[in-house]
């Protein structure tokens, strides 16, 4: 079996239709989303009405979690930006997303980790700000008695495949769809990026009883998904789409 695990898009709908123009010749045999799928400065409601009619196994990222819940603060601008331009129907949509879908016996999908969607799980913030590998015994923690011989999670936009040798479990994250770099101030100040703006997904694929991944990364117009960033009064935004890389001082 062949599956193709998505994540992060965060609204930028040209970024997904070229990750779709590659899967349809990768040819998997399922494809599952990993959450945030619509919040961002760019086009929210053309990608929820896109996910909607697509009909895959999505999660619930925080973002989408924050935005179903209605009533944003203004000064959470990604947020309520895209709680603004969101349909009754995406909306409703958003709200009965599961937090977290068992797919198989072998296959777990979370956002974050099994039980919180805002938190990393193979990533640690060093108190330089920027990201680094959990400790094995930090990861197992965290997936917090979760047995699935695979756990597919999203959240920190980094593409990485961690092996748990002490468990013989495997975590996948596939990287983001739509945003290549960003800041966050949970649980410290911290940066992600990856340095190049092009899309990402995962495929991964069973043979012989095994699992072997493939990390994609997709061109697409960046360019134009800055610049409707940088219209829609986000700078910062326009700058990771544009170069993967966060401003000095972001």
């Amino acid at each position: 079996m062949r599956i193709a695990v998505i994540s992060d898009i965060h609204g930028n709908v040209k970024a997904l239709k070229a990750v779709l123009d590659d899967l349809a010749h990768q040819a998997p045999d399922a494809i599952v989303n990993l959450g945030d799928c619509v919040s961002g400065p760019l086009w929210p409601e053309e990608t929820a009405v896109l996910l909607r009619d697509l009909g895959w196994p999505t999660v619930c990222g925080n973002h989408d979690r924050v935005v179903a819940a209605g009533n944003v603060p203004q000064d959470n601008r990604t947020d309520s930006f895209t709680e603004a331009a969101l349909s009754a129907e995406s909306l409703d949509w958003l709200r009965r997303l599961k937090p977290a879908i068992r797919f198989s016996d072998e296959i777990f999908l979370c956002h974050g980790t099994p039980r919180n969607d805002d938190a990393y799980l193979t990533e640690v913030i060093d108190g330089r700000g920027s990201a680094r590998t959990a400790d094995e015994a930090d990861i197992l923690h965290r997936l917090d008695g979760e047995k699935a011989g695979l756990i597919c999670c999203g959240h920190s936009h980094l593409p990485r495949v961690t092996h748990l040798p002490a468990s013989g479990q495997t975590v996948l994250n596939p990287g983001s769809v739509g945003l290549q770099a960003y800041s966050d101030a949970t649980p410290t100040p911290h940066v992600m990026a990856n340095h190049s703006p092009h899309a990402r997904y995962a495929l991964i694929e069973e043979i012989k009883g095994t699992w072997t991944f493939i990390l994609r990364a997709i061109d697409y117009d960046w360019q134009s998904a800055a610049q409707t960033a940088a219209a829609n009064s986000r700078p910062d935004w326009a700058h990771a789409l544009a170069t993967g890389r966060m401003q000095d001082g972001a």
